[in-house]
């Protein structure tokens, strides 16, 4: 009787030993699969990021303004670009050469007048070579490149 018990003992602790190896296996494997989402999240967010950045913004407006097939999408285009600047009168500067550092500039615009300039021509033959920020993000100016 006393081998039958001490038998049965020894197989209670064995089970609990399994049972707690188990839990532990299995919250091993929990945090592993939170670490992942969490991975996943914070590449998300990276890309998300990226391409929020003014530039990559800026660059679909323009895109989007030039290839607008009427008047009213331009119009409504351009008033969400402007959101993205300080002012509608910041200044857009336009390389159109550069010879050791030397940069030449085209006459200098401001963006309001730069994107009804997109919108008029139907064409975008600059691409953005530096943008300027303000601490709220705000674009202060904007150099384009003609290409």
């Amino acid at each position: 009787m006393q081998a039958s018990n001490a038998a049965a003992e020894k197989a209670r602790i064995e089970q609990e030993q399994n049972d707690k190896k188990l839990k532990e296996q299995e919250l091993a494997m929990q945090q592993e699969k939170a670490m992942r989402e969490e991975e996943e999240r914070e590449r998300a967010r990276q890309n998300e990021s990226k391409a929020s950045t003014p530039a990559v913004k800026l660059n679909q407006y323009f895109s989007s303004i030039a290839s607008s097939s009427n008047a009213t999408s331009a119009n409504a285009s351009i008033n969400e670009a402007l959101g993205l600047f300080a002012s509608p009168q910041t200044p857009v500067l336009i390389v159109i050469s550069e010879s050791n550092g030397e940069k030449d500039y085209d006459k200098p615009t401001t963006i309001k007048d730069y994107l009804n300039y997109l919108k008029d021509q139907k064409k975008n033959i600059n691409s953005i070579s530096d943008v300027k920020t303000d601490a709220s993000g705000k674009i202060t100016e904007l150099e384009l490149r003609k290409n």
